[in-house]
């Protein structure tokens, strides 16, 4: 079945037009930072987000941002570290950009006012899985994503960018197959919107919300990725999705992110007969790849029919334990846990999509007009497994390097925006009166069993089978925000097992049991979905 091309019929539909020179979708650090340098060139960025400005993956994130800040590191250590977690899938020239422009991007955000944590007189530096060095840099202890948002925030207010919050980005404004904005719907004036601007930069996250555990916040439903797939984007690597390895496991509550920056600071896994069992798997132990102690902890977890391990840090003084992981700590300790004196339940969840929206090294995508930066966008440079705290990184550089090929074609732009046509009539969909909130549970379920950190061709065609069988649903006209979102899932679900069942190896964040070696046909292959082909196209990047 062919995608349509809208999530409704918009013949009937009266949209307010907005104008802008710069459109930004999101606001995570992609989406702030990209808004910040967009304000220096034009008076007439607008933001927009589809709840509240603080609701992103940024928010979220504690353990900190790697980049090259000490002397015993160099930018080569971090270009390597970045490879060998990648597996050999990372785009090397990709990982040559964020590690060699990243010091000076994070040099920028230390200028704009994020506090990082101090050591004396020198930003404390610490180590997380796969680093060779210390080069964490880390705020309010574990809460580094919202020292970021907060300095990037006062800047953008600073800078008078207005930022229209609770609006939900239906589909794209493609004319003669380039890109003029967006059509919105505002669910707080209950509103439909066209934002129309020749440059449109998207940063809305990943997708985490197609998983029943997930440290991702409520918004992260893959919105992005799919209305940019129905404009004519193409999508690559969308079999990588990375979990976290630990997040507190509370029996009926939402999973919580435990930072690898605890296992960094010398935290060990204990199985339920409290024995340590890292050092079985991998030689770095707690501090391997995620993917590996994603995979141990899982093992663990059906060897002991438990649905958790523990994560213990009490060899650890309560004083540094409090003062290094002050959120954490609270949050356990609301839960009836004391992580200096109690080991922690923690349960791997879905976190970070290395895949999405296909780029080149300046966020530019396969549509005019549109660029993509941060989780929704993927240009390799996280390859099968993002290494740690790179994806703050990602969001900095990327966020800015667009400018590099935005501006010179702003500055030739001569399009009367006005004379625009907002979308091209289609079919009507067929209508519907709603879409039970059982299927979006039962996606999640669908994906979480059979789609997980454990894969294999059975489940796998299983899953897909289940999926077209959802996909009725895309054809289906809807009314709410929830109803489109699980539309925009069951798209982006399927990409995800398509290219799973694709790939026969195992590499990095996939990993499948009946082909469990990593291949050299594969090593460097990235394969890619569009409108266009959707059966999954490979391409070769150097890697």
């Amino acid at each position: 079945m062919k995608t349509p091309r809208y999530l409704m019929d918009y013949s009937n539909v009266q949209f307010e037009k907005v104008y802008s020179d710069f459109l930004i979708i999101g606001t995570g650090i992609a989406g702030l930072t990209a808004a910040i340098h967009a304000s220096k060139w034009s008076k007439n960025v607008r933001i927009v987000t589809k709840e509240k400005l603080e609701d992103s993956n940024t928010e979220h994130a504690q353990g900190g941002i790697a980049a090259v800040f000490d002397k015993e590191d160099s930018t080569e250590l971090h270009l390597e570290d970045t490879m060998v977690a990648g597996a050999g899938l990372c785009n090397r020239e990709a990982v040559k950009v964020l590690v060699g422009e990243g010091p000076a991007r994070v040099q920028e955000l230390i200028e704009m006012g994020t506090n990082f944590d101090r050591d004396l007189d020198k930003i404390a530096l610490t180590r997380e899985g796969a680093h060779s060095r210390r080069r964490i840099l880390h705020a309010g202890g574990d809460a580094t994503g919202e020292e970021v948002r907060r300095a990037l925030t006062r800047v953008a207010v600073n800078e008078n960018i207005p930022v229209h919050e609770n609006t939900f980005i239906l589909d794209l404004i493609v004319h003669k197959g380039r890109c003029f904005g967006a059509l919105a719907y505002c669910h707080h004036y209950k509103k439909f919107i066209a934002y129309l601007a020749p440059c449109t930069i998207l940063a809305s996250g990943g997708c985490g919300q197609l998983y029943q555990t997930t440290s991702n916040p409520d918004v992260a439903t893959g919105d992005g990725m799919a209305f940019a797939y129905r404009a004519g984007a193409e999508l690559m690597d969308m079999e990588f999705i990375q979990f976290h390895p630990t997040t507190l496991y509370i029996a009926g509550l939402p999973g919580f992110l435990i930072s690898e920056a605890v296992r960094g600071e010398g935290a060990v896994l204990r199985n339920a007969q409290g024995e340590r069992f890292m050092p079985e798997y991998h030689p770095l132990a707690e501090l391997a790849p995620r993917d590996v102690v994603a995979r141990a902890i899982f093992d663990q977890m059906k060897k002991d029919n438990m649905p958790h391990v523990w994560l213990d840090i009490t060899q650890k003084d309560a004083e540094f334990v409090k003062r290094r992981f002050p959120t954490i700590y609270s949050t356990c300790l609301k839960n009836g846990i004391d992580m200096a004196h109690d080991w922690v339940p923690v349960t791997p969840a879905a976190h970070y999509m290395m895949g999405g929206i296909r780029t080149d090294l300046y966020s530019a995508t396969k549509v005019p007009g549109l660029y993509a930066c941060g989780e929704v966008a993927c240009n390799g440079v996280h390859g099968a497994n993002r290494l740690a705290s790179n994806s703050l990184l990602d969001g900095l550089v990327f966020g800015y390097r667009v400018f590099e090929k935005v501006i010179p074609e702003f500055k030739e732009f001569k399009e009367d925006l006005s004379k625009i046509p907002l979308f091209i009539p289609e079919a009507k969909c067929q209508n519907r009166r709603s879409l039970d909130r059982r299927y979006r549970k039962k996606l999640q379920q669908l994906m979480s069993e059979k789609v997980g950190i454990i894969r294999d061709e059975k489940n796998l065609s299983s899953a897909l089978l289940q999926l077209q069988e959802f996909s009725k649903y895309l054809e289906f006209e809807f009314t709410s925000m929830e109803e489109w979102e699980t539309q925009n899932m069951i798209l982006i679900a399927q990409a995800v097992v398509k290219s799973a069942l694709i790939r026969n190896e195992s590499r990095g964040a996939h990993f499948r049991s009946d082909y469990p070696e990593a291949l050299e046909v594969y090593k460097g292959r990235h394969f890619i979905f569009s409108q266009d082909d959707h059966r999954g196209d490979s391409v070769e990047l150097e890697s």
